[in-house]
């Protein structure tokens, strides 16, 4: 559980399309094996420290000739954003992906003291 202070909090919203490997024939589309995209994602804002943030995909092009296997996860949370990973592996054929995310978290105060 993530417990936040008395400060005010702040939610950040986004949508990211993570590759688009139909129309190039990028390796999601035409590679087998595992594989894997990240996208760095900066928020609107900094928060006061690394916030919440939830991911998933809200759209998924992908081919159906054979089972899909996929991960969408984050890695590296901090104030400023994260960075949004997708991975596939076997013969999966992903022609794009498009992920929404929300990031939960403490903002800055206008009366906060800094007094370092």
């Amino acid at each position: 559980m993530k417990a936040f202070r008395t400060h005010p909090i702040g939610v950040d919203q986004g949508e990211a399309v993570l590759f688009s490997d139909f129309a190039d024939g990028g390796d999601m589309w035409t590679g087998e094996g595992p594989r894997e995209r990240c996208s760095a994602i900066t928020f609107s804002q900094p928060f006061r420290s690394a916030p919440v943030v939830q991911i998933g995909v809200s759209l998924w092009d992908v081919d159906t000739s054979s089972a899909l296997r996929a991960e969408v996860t984050t890695e590296n949370i901090t104030k400023e954003g994260f960075v949004a990973v997708f991975r596939t592996w076997s013969d999966t054929r992903i022609a794009r992906i498009r992920v929404n995310w929300t990031a939960l978290g403490e903002v800055a105060h206008e009366d906060d003291w800094d007094i370092s």
